[in-house]
């Protein structure tokens, strides 16, 4: 079926429940950033297969707002439907809120589903049209009922992350929550997000390709655990291992029933956007709802010292894998047929070699010449280019291992560049070294940071259209908050133990794109009069491409801790390289 004979079967489906509009977000049940096949609603309506936006189709409009790390990939995949792309961010184009309370008239209906659109989602529709006779419907999943090939719900079986890498038992864990719950005088915390159930309870799964998570809900009172998941998935041993950490197993879609049978007057926390509309409709009105970021997203996002050290350990690993990849690139491209596609699998067959390698942590971004232009392209068999002995090529990829989960972006000159992209390149180093090199103040938030790595691109008039860093999970989701370095406003302070990547670049359309991506963990550094300041300690080792650096451009310091990197690259990755990869490995680190 065509996309424009979707939208027309939807529309029938919406005029016969008089719907005069209705939202298809990039959500699961649990607000998941990445979904399984299951829940890709958005990309079966729209054809956009990007990771973020939000479709609104009415009678006579059909409309994708994504940001701006899609927009050229947005465009092209929209071509030849109805569907017309709302930049996010960009002036001149309306948010979806905006546009429907503009466009939705006195007395319309508004539809959505509710089992998958966040309660934070809902109060904003509800505050938007306050001052308007909208009626919320939120009871249908009209592309359910149109989606007649639709994937079945994922039923891979959990298993156990051991202590010897979390560094806490379930248990454990369960008891600091209770003792921030006692904090707060709660009752109950209801959690619908995936990576804090695994994180809370120590397992993991592979319900969502390249997140290790087990599709699930769960509850916590002052004395109680259940953990509500297809019982299919949970094995003796893993059952076990639950019951021994007070951890009861109930069905995945009882969790309704237990909600709606806390007792009256219980006080409740949840993360309104990450709980879904309907279980948050399902709490008891005489129970008094506490909102907040969810208890364990805060607790998770700090690392203890055991699994800083497994993560340590994994970047290791992952550095040896891109090397011997990066070694085999610079011997074959030429000499053998290699594509955007070839090239991931490759490096791909290299971390599988990497002892506790489990699956990638995403879709790796191998991205050729203009391709790199797209922050998040991925190739295919329309626009899958072979490599040569010219220009640049970006590979931005990761794993999860047992001991962590990695992310790693490097640009990759394969051959003679422009004098443009030289300066381009040499930029995006230059505003990595300003910010990861950086000393601040503690308090600082990822938003007052961000402008440390635009810096030397805006003096050049550039910017990108993307946040600067994110953090990482613990053999979890590759973007974790709450913390995060982006010029949209974030109050979480950079805390010590947290992890997070730092990653500048310029995209320019039709030309180019280039990005340089490591990843630090926040530690203390001086304290003196004016109190504790913080820095960035670099964990992943991989060697930047000199060939890309105009060294004219560089200062004495930025050639400094250039240099120190490399070094540090070659001592920490060469003991587990053969002769040849370490020869290679030394030309690249040389210092200049």
């Amino acid at each position: 079926m065509k996309i424009n004979d979707r939208i027309k079967g939807l529309r029938d489906l919406m005029r016969d429940k008089e719907i005069a509009a209705y939202i298809i977000p990039t959500y699961d049940p649990h607000q998941s950033e990445y979904l399984a096949d299951h829940y890709k609603t958005r990309v079966w309506i729209s054809g956009f297969t990007g990771s973020a936006g939000i479709v609104v189709i009415t009678e006579k409009d059909a409309i994708l707002w994504t940001d701006g790390r899609y927009f050229i990939q947005a465009e092209a995949e929209l071509e030849g439907s109805e569907i017309k792309l709302y930049k996010m961010g960009i002036p001149g184009f309306p948010t979806y809120i905006e546009w429907l309370k503009d466009n939705l008239n006195e007395g319309d209906s508004l539809g959505f589903d509710g089992k998958i659109f966040p309660q934070s989602d809902v109060r904003k529709l509800e505050e938007s049209f306050e001052n308007k006779d909208i009626k919320i419907v939120d009871q249908y999943d009209l592309i359910g009922e149109l989606w007649k090939d639709r994937p079945e719900i994922p039923k891979s079986e959990a298993f156990i992350h051991h202590v010897k890498y979390t560094g806490k038992t379930a248990e454990e864990k369960i008891d600091d929550i209770r003792k921030e719950m006692k904090k707060k005088d709660l009752d109950y915390f209801l959690l619908g997000s995936l990576d804090d159930i695994a994180w809370l309870y120590n397992i993991r799964g592979r319900d969502v390709a390249n997140n290790p998570v087990v599709i699930s809900y769960a509850l916590i009172s002052k004395d109680e655990a259940w953990l509500f998941v297809d019982e299919e998935k949970i094995s003796s041993h893993v059952k076990s291992y639950l019951m021994e950490n007070g951890i009861q197993i109930e069905g995945y879609d009882k969790v309704i029933d237990h909600v709606k049978g806390i007792e009256l007057e219980s006080r409740i926390f949840v993360d309104p956007s990450r709980i879904n509309r309907w279980l948050y409709k399902g709490i008891p009105e005489e129970c008094e709802i506490v909102e907040g970021t969810n208890i364990t997203t805060e607790i998770k996002a700090i690392k203890n010292s055991r699994e800083i050290e497994n993560q340590k350990n994994a970047y290791i690993k992952d550095g040896v894998a891109l090397v011997k990849f990066l070694y085999w690139l610079d011997k074959n491209v030429g000499n053998a047929k290699i594509t955007e596609v070839s090239a991931s699998e490759k490096l791909e067959e290299f971390r599988q070699e990497q002892e506790g390698f489990i699956e990638p942590s995403f879709d790796t971004i191998a991205a050729y010449k203009e391709n790199a232009a797209m922050m998040h392209y991925s190739a295919d068999e329309n626009s899958n280019y072979e490599l040569k002995r010219e220009k640049m090529f970006l590979v931005d990829s990761g794993g999860q291992y047992y001991d962590g989960t990695t992310d790693i972006t490097r640009t990759i000159v394969l051959g003679d560049i422009t004098e443009e992209e030289k300066r381009d390149y040499t930029l995006t180093l230059k505003g990595h070294i300003n910010l990861i090199n950086a000393r601040f103040l503690y308090g600082a938030t990822g938003t007052h940071l961000d402008t440390l790595a635009r810096y030397p691109l805006w003096q050049e008039g550039i910017d990108y259209k993307c946040g600067t860093g994110h953090g990482i999970g613990f053999l979890l989701n590759v973007h974790e908050g709450p913390h995060r370095i982006s010029p949209v406003l974030n109050d979480v302070k950079l805390e010590k133990g947290m992890v997070v990547t730092i990653e500048p670049g310029v995209y320019k359309a039709g030309k180019h794109g280039i990005r340089i991506e490591n990843v630090a963990v926040v530690v203390e550094d001086i304290k003196t009069e004016s109190g504790q300041f913080m820095k960035f300690e670099t964990i992943s080792y991989c060697p930047i491409d000199l060939a890309g650096v105009d060294i004219g451009l560089l200062t004495e310091d930025e050639r400094s801790w250039l240099n120190d990197y490399h070094e540090k690259v070659y001592d920490k990755l060469a003991p587990y390289l053969n002769d040849e990869e370490k020869k290679w490995l030394k030309e690249e680190t040389r210092s200049i």
